[in-house]
């Protein structure tokens, strides 16, 4: 849908390079707190077209001689069992995810760090499968008083009861299944480790988002804010670095509420802080490889849309998203935008008011919106896709891909056998009759084949779509909203 605007071969070249200049600069070791997703950074790909969301690990991957990782995982959240919101998995599931991803890359992952440890059942079992897996754990321990009691947290009675964790090379990449995992308290503990073992060791964060040589108000931060909007996070400019160099930085409240604490932390463990603001601790060289400013702000502010619709259905659920969506509503406000500004909602919404039943409306790369309505044998979002597909492998509307006698076994099975009340096919069973459909018929089979063409394509459904609906268009790499109402009156919803 959205032209490029972003080069990613120059930012995986200038992000490695940028890395490699602050492991110079402390001349030891580095630890990096790396922030965001590395093998699947959807959010950043979606608003900065071009970013490939394996691109973090494509930069580390050129250091891999160099670097290994150390996974983070609150004691808490596997206590509470807390969830990875986009892939529905435990933050301890992520954990094994994670390991065996970086692994079969080539990455070394070197242990895992249980932070604010204070003896919970479940944490002491997921320690012994980690170690039962032959994958080191250290624990790193709550301290009273963190973060702002300085004295006591850089003592023995602080960081000193942490583990120390054994590393092995000069980068150490600190990274985790989520927010709040205690990233930034596991690399100052190490510094103070490393430093009473006369280890020359440094710190650095490392954050796509927001970007700091990006305006406040440029919708790609603000898109950050929508997409933290249930955290709260806020963009800022950097005081700290405005009073150091006169120049106007973004960043985000935490880190700088937080700055005062590091650079105290700084001057106890070395006598000195490195960095005069957090900005300087940054090595994020995004905002360095933008070159359509157009492009990227059009597409950041239509994933503000999306996350504002994403909290309606949400609120919609049952779950506690007012606050959110108040926010929301002002980033909205902030980027001069509406809903009415994604194409696909009024395409939907008018044919659902046509017809009197769900709708769903495609935009494809070529700017083209396509729509889909509730037949007999097919959902909404079923028929539209089968109407993309025509469109992109320039097949009459009329031609019927699937013959009916291939879809009506498939509904028997549903209601005679499975007990579903809904014979109409979802997208995942209608792409599966499309593959028989094509073994048989080189027209469904040219059809078939322009299916990846679909990545990137934007959507919106009249109705909440089911979440297997929904999965399936995920899975093909589209971006789908809908309204915030669900087709009948039930009360319970897949």
């Amino acid at each position: 849908m959205f032209k490029k605007g972003f080069d990613n071969e120059k930012y995986i070249k200038t992000q490695s390079e940028q890395i490699r200049k602050r492991m110079s600069r402390f001349g030891g070791k580095l630890y990096m707190e790396f922030g965001g997703k590395l093998f699947d950074d959807n959010h950043a790909s979606r608003v900065l077209p071009g970013f490939e969301p394996d691109s973090k690990l494509r930069m580390l991957l050129e250091l891999k001689d160099e670097a290994e990782i150390v996974i983070a995982v609150g004691a808490g959240a596997i206590e509470s069992r807390k969830r990875r919101g986009d892939l529905n998995i435990t933050y301890d599931l992520e954990v094994l995810r994670l390991i065996d991803l970086f692994r079969s890359v080539g990455l070394c992952v070197g242990s895992v760090v249980i932070t604010q440890y204070s003896g919970q059942d479940s944490a002491d079992a997921f320690r012994a499968k980690l170690s039962s897996l032959g994958v080191p754990v250290f624990l790193h321990y709550k301290i009273e008083g963190y973060p702002s009691n300085v004295k006591k947290i850089i003592s023995e009675n602080g960081y000193g009861k942490n583990d120390y964790i054994e590393t092995t090379r000069r980068l150490v990449v600190v990274t985790a299944p989520g927010p709040g995992s205690g990233k930034m308290a596991t690399c100052l503990s190490q510094l103070y480790h490393e430093h009473l073992r006369g280890i020359d060791a440094g710190y650095a964060k490392f954050e796509t988002f927001p970007i700091w040589n990006l305006p406040l108000g440029h919708p790609v931060n603000l898109a950050y804010e929508a997409a933290t909007a249930d955290l709260n996070d806020v963009n800022m400019l950097d005081p700290f670095h405005l009073d150091a160099y006169n120049v106007k930085t973004v960043n985000y409240n935490r880190d700088i509420e937080i700055f005062p604490v590091l650079s105290a932390m700084f001057e106890n463990i070395y006598g000195h802080s490195p960095y005069k603001s957090p900005t300087d601790m940054g090595v994020n060289m995004a905002g360095f490889c933008i070159f359509d400013d157009e492009a990227v702000c059009e597409a950041a502010k239509q994933e503000i849309i999306r996350r504002y619709y994403k909290a309606l259905c949400d609120r919609r659920r049952g779950h506690d998203a007012g606050k959110e969506i108040e926010k929301l509503e002002l980033l909205l406000s902030k980027a001069d935008i509406t809903a009415a500004d994604r194409k696909v909602v009024a395409a939907a919404n008018e044919i659902a008011e046509q017809t009197g039943a769900p709708a769903a409306a495609i935009e494809l790369a070529d700017g083209t919106v396509l729509t889909g309505k509730t037949k007999q044998l097919l959902g909404a979002a079923s028929s539209m896709i089968l109407n993309a597909l025509k469109h992109l492998a320039k097949i009459d509307d009329s031609v019927e891909l699937i013959p009916s006698d291939l879809i009506e076994p498939v509904q028997s099975l549903k209601v005679n056998y499975l007990g579903s009340r809904n014979p109409r096919l979802h997208v995942d069973e209608v792409l599966v009759a499309l593959s028989v459909a094509a073994a048989r018929n080189r027209t469904a089979a040219k059809a078939l084949s322009f299916l990846p063409m679909l990545k990137g394509a934007q959507v919106h459904c009249s109705v909440i779509l089911s979440g297997t609906d929904s999965s399936i268009l995920s899975r093909l790499g589209i971006d789908l909203t809908t309204e915030p109402d669900y087709e009948n009156d039930n009360l319970y919803h897949l």
